[in-house]
């Protein structure tokens, strides 16, 4: 049984370091629970206090992910069109375009949704506005994305290391 739960903490682990990546896998509560099913193995040897920084980390981190993207788009100047528009270019990147469009379909995404919503409100804020909106949402992006890569390769590390 112990080695059943070492081979899924490992797919956990993987699945996790994907999910940092790919925006519809929650890829740090993968990692975590890779970990804790290493722990449960009885291979682990990691300690309570170890066990619940990261269960915190995650947490903040997967919290901070859910939110940044829309907290630095208005932060920007950006529309609640701007925030729409980047979730669905980021969606529709990842499906069409892998794996730049992850990157490219959330600037995109961000700046039409602005142009769409200065438009419809008769605003002349221009390209420069939308510009600047669609960096935050990529911005947004790569600071989310870096985050979830640290977990994620911290985690395989220290599960690795537990290991051998």
């Amino acid at each position: 049984m112990n080695i059943v739960l070492v081979v899924f903490a490992f797919l956990f682990l993987i699945a996790g370091l994907l999910g940092s990546v790919v925006p519809v896998i929650p890829g740090p509560p993968l990692s975590y629970l890779g970990l804790l099913l290493l722990q449960w193995s009885g291979f682990g040897g990691f300690s309570i206090v170890f066990l619940a920084a990261w269960g915190v980390i995650t947490a903040a981190i997967t919290i901070m992910d859910n939110f940044l993207p829309a907290w630095l788009t208005k932060r920007f100047g950006g529309s609640r069109k701007a925030v729409i528009g980047s979730v669905l270019g980021l969606i529709l990147g990842m499906i069409f375009f892998a794996p730049y469009g992850i990157i490219i379909g959330s600037f995109l995404g961000a700046l039409a949704g602005e142009l769409l919503n200065n438009k419809i409100a008769n605003n002349n804020a221009g390209f420069g506005k939308a510009l600047k909106v669609a960096f935050g949402a990529f911005l947004a992006f790569i600071v989310g994305t870096g985050a979830k890569l640290f977990i994620g390769i911290s985690l395989l590390y220290y599960a690795i290391k537990a290991m051998f």
